[in-house]
C-alpha cells in the first residue's frame, strides 16, 4: 500500500516526502477530529457495572463499630465473595 501511496504522488523524491508527510498529517488530523470523536460515546468502555454487596448481610458486626478505617467508605473495604 505505502509502496502503491509512493508511486501515486507525483514530483520528485523531496516533493513526494512532503506530499506523504502532509497525506500522513491529514489522515491522523481526520482521525482525531471526526473518527474518534464519533466513535467514543459507542464504546463499552464507561458502561462499568460494578455489583455492590448488601451491607447489612456482608458486614461483620463488631460491637457498634463499623471497623472500617477513618476517611473510607464502609463499601470500599468489603470484599465481594467468591
Amino acid at each position: 500500500m505505502y509502496a502503491w501511496v509512493w508511486r501515486t504522488l507525483p514530483g520528485p523524491r523531496a516533493v513526494k516526502a512532503l506530499e506523504a508527510l502532509a497525506l500522513a498529517v491529514a489522515v491522523v488530523a481526520l482521525l482525531f477530529l471526526v473518527v474518534f470523536p464519533w466513535l467514543e460515546p459507542r464504546l463499552p468502555f464507561n458502561d462499568v457495572t460494578v455489583d455492590q454487596p448488601a451491607t447489612s448481610t456482608s458486614a461483620p458486626s463488631t460491637g457498634g463499630q463499623t471497623g472500617t478505617p477513618r476517611g473510607s467508605s464502609p463499601s470500599s473495604s468489603v470484599l465481594p465473595s467468591p
